[in-house]
C-alpha cells in the first residue's frame, strides 16, 4: 500500500538520513519513478524534505525532524512486541533496555494501535527452550555480546568434542545466534561456529578487528545449518510404521501402506548407532527392513531384552 510505503520512506530517511531516489527504490522494490512521486506527495503534505542534486546528492529531512509511529499497522504493531523476547534479551544483559524500548514505541502508539500491543503481550509468550533439557551455563555470554558489539578480539580456551578436547584460539566474533535455547557465536577464521557454552575461559582484548562490510549472520546460518544437515544424514533407512506412529525427524512415505495400516518410510540417518537409539523407543510400532545391519543390530538388541526379561530367575525373582 501506498501510505505504508510513504511512512517507510520517513523512517529510512530518519533512521539512515541522507539517501538517494535510487537507494530508496531499491530498499523498497520500486521504480526510481514511483520513489520522485512519493516524495512529491510528502512534500505536499507538509513534511520538511529536501532534494539536493549532484553526486553527493539525495533525499533528507529537516534536522531535527522526527515521526510519530502512527504509520504502524495493527499487525505491524503485535509482530513489534511478539518479537520481544524478555528471556534472550535478560540473557544478554539487555532486559532492562527492552523493556524501555517498548515503552517509549507503545508510548507512541495511537490508542487502538496500543490496544493490539497490549492484547499481544497477554497472550504470547516465548519460550526457547525444551522441556527436557537443563539450561545451558554461559557465564561469558555477555562478554562475547560486548566483544561482538564493539568489534573486540577474544582470547578463549573452548572444550570440542575431538582431541585435544580443550583448545586455545584467538576469535573475531561476528555474531551471536541463539537457537533452541543454545547460543552459538560465529567468528574468524573461518568464519566457524562456537558454543559459547563451551568456553571454559575468555580473555578480552582492547584489539580490533574489521568486521567484512558484506557479511550476512542470517545467511550464514542458514548455509551453516543446511551444511550440517547434509553432514549429519549420511544414510538412509527403510522401515515400516505402525498406524498413529511417529519420528522425530522428517521421513519421506513411499505411498505404500500394507493391509494393516503400516506404512513404508524412507528416514535419513546418521549412522546406525543413532538409528538404533532412535528406534528403539518406538518398541513394536516399527520395523526395520534395511539396511541390513541396523536390523540386525536391533533383532541383536530386541533378543538380549527377550532373554533378560523372560528369566526372572536371573535377577533372582521368584
Amino acid at each position: 500500500m501506498r501510505s505504508s510505503r510513504l511512512v517507510s520512506i520517513l523512517l529510512l530517511l530518519q533512521t539512515r538520513g541522507r539517501m538517494t531516489a535510487a537507494q530508496l527504490a531499491e530498499e523498497l522494490e520500486v521504480s526510481v519513478r514511483t520513489v520522485y512521486r512519493d516524495m512529491e506527495a510528502l512534500a505536499a503534505a507538509g513534511v520538511p524534505l529536501y532534494g539536493d542534486a549532484g553526486h553527493a546528492g539525495g533525499y533528507r529531512l529537516l534536522d531535527g525532524y522526527r515521526t510519530r509511529l502512527t504509520g504502524l499497522t495493527a499487525g505491524e504493531a503485535e509482530a513489534l512486541f511478539l518479537a520481544g523476547v524478555p528471556g534472550p534479551a535478560a540473557d544478554l544483559g539487555l532486559g532492562s533496555v527492552l523493556a524501555a524500548a517498548q515503552l517509549k514505541v507503545r508510548a507512541a502508539l495511537p490508542p487502538q494501535l496500543r490496544a493490539h500491543a497490549d492484547r499481544i503481550s497477554g497472550r504470547f509468550h516465548l519460550d526457547a527452550p525444551g522441556w527436557y533439557a537443563d539450561a545451558d551455563e554461559t557465564p561469558y555470554l555477555s562478554a562475547v555480546a560486548d566483544a561482538v558489539w564493539n568489534n573486540r578480539i577474544l582470547h578463549i580456551v573452548y572444550r570440542r568434542w575431538r582431541t585435544p578436547t580443550d583448545v586455545e584460539r584467538r576469535l573475531e566474533p561476528y555474531g551471536l545466534v541463539l537457537k533452541a535455547g543454545r547460543w552459538y557465536v560465529v567468528a574468524a577464521p573461518g568464519p566457524r561456529t562456537y558454543r559459547v557454552d563451551q568456553i571454559l575461559e575468555l580473555a578480552t582484548s582492547d584489539e580490533e578487528f574489521t568486521r567484512p562490510h558484506d557479511f550476512d549472520l542470517a545467511a550464514y546460518w542458514t548455509a551453516y545449518q543446511r551444511d550440517f544437515h547434509e553432514r549429519l544424514h549420511q544414510g538412509e533407512a527403510l522401515v515400516r510404521l505402525a498406524p498413529g506412529a511417529t519420528l522425530s525427524r522428517p521421513a519421506k512415505a513411499d505411498g505404500r501402506t500394507d493391509d494393516d495400516g503400516w506404512t513404508l518410510v524412507t528416514v535419513p540417518i546418521e549412522s546406525v548407532d543413532h538409528a538404533h537409539a532412535e528406534f528403539l523407543r518406538l518398541g513394536t510400532d516399527i520395523e526395520v527392513l534395511a539396511p541390513p545391519e541396523l536390523r540386525a543390530k536391533l533383532a541383536r538388541t530386541v533378543a538380549e531384552l527377550a532373554e533378560r526379561y523372560g528369566n526372572p530367575q536371573a535377577r533372582g525373582g521368584d
